[in-house]
């Protein structure tokens, strides 16, 4: 069986100059198909939310939409708990709590259903990248609006050259691989 480390390095392709010039954009269609290391990658997700003995501690995953969503599912299954999706503004069809975060140009919202979570549902927030924070940040802020417990948030890549953890000091917050 092929390393984390390995399975990451395959899975995780880097496009230039998408989805503008100068960026590069990680790519993680190649370990969605591979499904030995997307098998391993959420097996390695859920384990922040266990605790030492292997057994779950969390009532919710939270997938923070898009890609967040397909990471989140399948940790939720495999912990046992309710899958909640975190969506850009307008697409929840239910009463919505918003919370609004700013961009380098401009600012975005996400919304989450008012009765995701009961109150003291212990939380753990899936997520593909952590960037600057800011989604994360207002995602955060979101669940405990509703009443619930963060226990983490975990991501499957950290940008290590933006801000994000420095944006979530105090928060715990994991990753399966720092570039």
């Amino acid at each position: 069986m092929r390393s984390l480390e390995q399975v990451l390095t395959d899975g995780i392709r880097d496009i230039p100059d998408y989805p503008q010039a100068g960026v590069v954009f990680k790519d993680i269609t190649p370990l969605l198909a591979d499904h030995t290391g997307f098998t391993q990658v959420v097996e390695a997700l859920a384990a922040a939310g266990k605790d030492d003995d292997g057994a779950p501690v969390v009532d919710k995953v939270v997938g923070i939409e898009a890609r967040g969503f397909i990471l989140a599912a399948p940790v939720a299954l495999a912990l046992g708990a309710g899958f909640v999706p975190v969506r850009k503004k307008g697409k929840l069809p239910a009463a919505t709590y918003e919370e609004s975060y700013a961009l380098e140009y401009g600012e975005a919202t996400i919304e989450v259903h008012q009765d995701a979570f009961a109150p003291g549902d212990r939380v753990l927030v899936i997520d593909d990248v952590l960037a600057t924070g800011g989604t994360v940040e207002a995602c955060l802020r979101l669940i405990r609006r509703c009443g619930a417990e963060v226990l983490g948030t975990t991501v499957l890549l950290e940008l290590s050259f933006l801000p994000g953890r420095e944006r979530l000091e105090g928060e715990t917050v994991s990753s399966l691989v720092t570039v």
